[in-house]
């Protein structure tokens, strides 16, 4: 049995795991390791790929809680496990509760991974653009700050999402990070294109995240569209297109 792959953040103090597409069961464009149950992949691949993610963490398989995810700012607070596939309408999750992981389910848009070990206060976002900029990892930080935690201690990791390189946005995004801050027009390079913008999520990520105060963070900078061996992509899938895709999981456990 092949073993679940992930990548790690070395500033983060708690068990987690960014997993790549490698590692599970699932076949065809779902290959291999697929963790979305919203898709059309079967069910008890996805089941089998989720518990092996969560068993390569020392994790509790029935333990892990995943979110219907909707790129907004929601944040639940878990204090139980919820069946898998019932998670709330959210995008972000916080817990204090020893043996609950997180797991934030992304194929380009960025995964971030939170904990404050002093307190015991662990979090996972899922940031869009849409979330990113309407503020989701803020909401994140104060949904921890409630159960705790401190956000100078807070230490956060920006996972493997698409690179500035691979995303090409339009002037619809642009204006709506501009509307927020204009100052954040340096996360933006020319595009190959008129009137179109290479966008640094990762970056602009980051930097939400040290202005919002957190201790630590860091930026792994892996691109899910140009790995096309470690990561689904929905950018990627549009280019050659269109068609299923699988989704990667992202997991942080107290």
């Amino acid at each position: 049995m092949s073993e679940a792959e992930f990548v790690t953040s070395p500033g983060l103090p708690a068990r987690h795991g960014f997993f790549t597409r490698r590692g599970g069961v699932s076949q065809g464009p779902y290959g291999s390791l697929n963790c979305a149950l919203a898709g059309q992949d079967a069910r008890e691949k996805v089941l089998e790929n989720r518990a092996r993610a969560a068993r390569v963490l020392g994790a509790d398989p029935d333990r892990l809680v995943g979110l219907t995810q909707v790129h907004g700012i929601e944040v639940v607070r878990v204090a139980a496990p919820w069946l898998p596939g019932q998670g709330p309408r959210a995008d972000a999750a916080v817990t204090d509760r020893a043996g609950i992981a997180i797991g934030i389910v992304t194929a380009d848009c960025a995964p971030v991974l939170f904990a404050d070990a002093e307190a015991g206060v662990v979090g996972g976002a899922h940031a869009g653009w849409r979330g990113a900029v309407a503020g989701v990892l803020e909401a994140t930080i104060e949904a921890m700050e409630a159960l705790g935690a401190r956000r100078e201690r807070i230490a956060a990791a920006v996972g493997p999402c698409i690179g500035q390189a691979s995303y090409e946005v339009a002037a619809d995004l642009r204006d709506a990070v501009l509307a927020h801050d204009a100052a954040d027009a340096r996360f933006f390079a020319e595009g190959r294109r008129a009137e179109r913008w290479q966008f640094d999520l990762a970056g602009y990520c980051g930097h939400r995240l040290r202005a919002a105060g957190a201790g630590t963070v860091n930026v792994l900078g892996r691109d899910t569209m140009a790995e096309e061996d470690r990561f689904f992509s929905h950018r990627r899938r549009t280019l050659t297109g269109g068609g299923p895709i699988g989704h990667q999981m992202s997991v942080v456990v107290l």
